[in-house]
């Protein structure tokens, strides 16, 4: 089974300028991928991140900082406008990997799934640290291309090619990720 975890599309990441010129593109492959694998019997996750104002959930730099960020039940920790979520199960984070203090190993395996493709923000934070996690649980990865965003291209561009050859988790198209679900490998990669 593949899973899809669809990460951080909340509406405090697409406040940086970089992110918030790809949010229209961003939602429209996230929701084509939520599609494709609903419709193939297959599992997805949304995964958002949200702090406490007590500062009980701050990172260091948080901490550091004394600024908080994506407080519970804030605007800023809402899904953004036109994904779709209706039905979807959520999971919570306080950290950049989605694995790190939460259940999502555990949702995992009992959904059967050996697989995730990642979706979301960032490419070279979150994205990337879920993916490295994810390799430490015996889980595969592949990373959804056009559903993928970053505020710094750079980054994003060596954390993909580092996990890629690395952990051989690969980079693939919606179409390409699509088609494995419905059993059409002639586009694959």
């Amino acid at each position: 089974m593949i899973a899809l975890l669809i990460i951080d599309m909340q509406n405090a990441y697409f406040e940086a300028p970089e992110l918030a010129a790809q949010r229209e593109r961003m939602v429209a492959s996230c929701n084509r991928l939520l599609e494709g694998f609903t419709s193939n019997g297959h599992r997805a996750l949304l995964v958002g991140t949200e702090h406490e104002r007590d500062k009980s959930t701050w990172t260091l730099s948080m901490l550091d900082d004394d600024q908080g960020f994506i407080f519970r039940g804030s605007k800023q920790a809402e899904a953004v406008p036109g994904l779709v979520t209706d039905g979807l199960p959520q999971l919570s984070k306080t950290r950049d990997s989605a694995f790190m203090g939460t259940d999502l190993l555990s949702r995992l395996r009992n959904w059967d799934a050996d697989e995730v493709v990642l979706a979301g923000v960032s490419t070279h934070n979150c994205i990337a640290q879920t993916g490295a996690d994810a390799f430490a649980h015996n889980i595969r990865v592949t990373y959804a291309e056009d559903a993928m965003a970053s505020e710094d291209s750079q980054d994003a561009a060596d954390m993909l090619r580092i996990l890629s050859a690395t952990y051989r988790q690969p980079v693939q198209s919606n179409d390409a990720i699509l088609a494995r679900l419905s059993g059409d490998t002639s586009r694959d990669r």
